[in-house]
């Protein structure tokens, strides 16, 4: 039995809330869930502050400087050292912890810009024991990640106000 990978993607906002909620779901009911964030690594952000109030059974790490990548025109080797720091860790982290839940955060947009390989990252999916579900999240997923999940589920901006700011607690 293969296990069971669900994909959000698309240029609206709550790909990754959705997936910090089913990792809240999972814990609330006694299984570990494990996060790992790619091209994260502000540890102000209130997925990563939680983390001392819900115990052992929720894991965030993160492998990506604090400022914000722009995909194309500041990419740097570090971010390509910290993308791979990541995908290893996810592999060790499966078969050290076996997780119920594991959440790739922004993995899609790392294969999209080049951090990770897609196939690689498929292989992985396919070494997942079918007892830890899988989340994958970020803009652009490539061809080869929909293909290979079972749910994919895309989240379009629909309205946005002009003047926005985030709002702590909300979205982030």
């Amino acid at each position: 039995m293969k296990n069971n990978i669900y994909l959000w993607t698309g240029n609206g906002a709550g790909k990754s809330t959705s997936a910090f909620g089913t990792a809240l779901r999972c814990v609330g009911q006694g299984f570990k869930a494990v996060i790992i964030q790619f091209m994260k690594g502000r540890k102000d952000i209130g997925e990563f502050k939680v983390k001392n109030k819900l115990g052992k059974n929720y894991q965030i790490y993160q492998f990506g400087r604090k400022e914000l990548i722009k995909p194309i025109s500041n990419l740097t080797e570090k971010d390509k050292l910290l993308a791979r720091k990541g995908f290893e860790f996810a592999k060790y982290i499966v078969k050290k912890e076996k997780p119920r839940l594991l959440v790739l955060d922004e993995i899609n947009l790392a294969c999209a810009i080049g951090l990770l390989d897609a196939q690689e990252v498929v292989c992985f999916l396919d070494d997942v024991p079918a007892s830890t579900k899988v989340y994958l999240t970020g803009r652009n997923a490539p061809r080869k990640l929909i293909q290979r999940a079972d749910f994919v589920n895309v989240i379009n901006q629909v309205k946005m106000p002009k003047k926005w700011n985030a709002t702590k607690g909300i979205e982030f």
